[in-house]
């Protein structure tokens, strides 16, 4: 990370942009969006295991007995996902809304691809406001779960598609053709691949420690809190040797 910082201060300015120092938050504000869109749809697709009759064996340490701890794994891998892509989202918001200031003058601008992604934000903090709304797990793992692939495609068409109509593209300050045509090259384009590199290892180190809370906080939950007792039975009583005391 401290690699990826000064690197991004020593990369040449941008020529094509307002203030060309500043163009620099580029390198920090593209990898998450895409990161943040990967994780969604991931977070869908485990929503989609939840609720399908294929066995798959998950690959945890602590493997499901039932086939309802299996449904309550996937569901984990499914907040998981998307509580770290929501994180992912907020970060595109901010550093999106801080190059708004820099190069357009305002902080928001009301620019289509800022307007939808501003949406999509929304979709998903109505996730997480189901999931608060069931104390029962199945329930919060069903509906929640629905949720997540019901909006996996408005998110797609938002992120996707809906900047690129033609006639919103005349509209927005966006520019959203910088990748597609090559412009991103140089160190410019290697500081960029680095870094997304190094939020994907983030990522992913992020989700399997959220995976082991997660596998705590079940297990917790299934022995009631006494997790020091759960690992056997107690001691048969009677003496079993002698011991002596001094």
């Amino acid at each position: 990370m401290g690699i990826a910082v000064v690197w991004s201060y020593t990369v040449p300015d941008a020529n094509k942009f307002q203030v060309p120092g500043m163009a620099r938050i580029f390198l920090w504000h593209f990898p998450c969006p895409m990161l943040a869109v990967f994780l969604l749809i991931y977070a869908a697709w485990c929503a989609l295991r939840i609720s399908s009759r294929v066995t798959i064996k998950p690959t945890f340490s602590v493997q499901p007995e039932t086939d309802h701890d299996q449904k309550m794994l996937w569901d984990l891998r499914s907040v998981a996902a998307m509580e770290i892509g929501y994180i992912f989202c907020l970060l595109t918001m901010a550093t999106g809304i801080l190059f708004s200031e820099v190069q357009w003058g305002d902080w928001w601008s009301w620019d289509p691809r800022q307007t939808s992604f501003l949406i999509v934000l929304l979709i998903y903090a109505a996730y997480f406001a189901l999931r608060f709304a069931y104390t029962d797990a199945g329930k919060k793992a069903a509906y929640s779960g629905a949720y997540a692939l019901a909006t996996i495609l408005p998110t797609l068409f938002l992120v996707f598609v809906f900047p690129r109509i033609p006639y919103i593209k005349n509209l927005s300050l966006h520019p959203s053709d910088s990748i597609m045509k090559g412009l991103i090259t140089g160190q410019y384009g290697q500081c960029v691949c680095y870094i997304l590199a190094l939020f994907t290892v983030l990522a992913v180190y992020l989700f399997k420690l959220r995976m082991r809370v997660g596998t705590l906080e079940t297990n917790l939950e299934k022995h009631d809190g006494n997790l020091e007792n759960s690992g056997g039975s107690p001691a048969v009583t009677g003496v079993v040797r002698s011991v002596h005391l001094p």
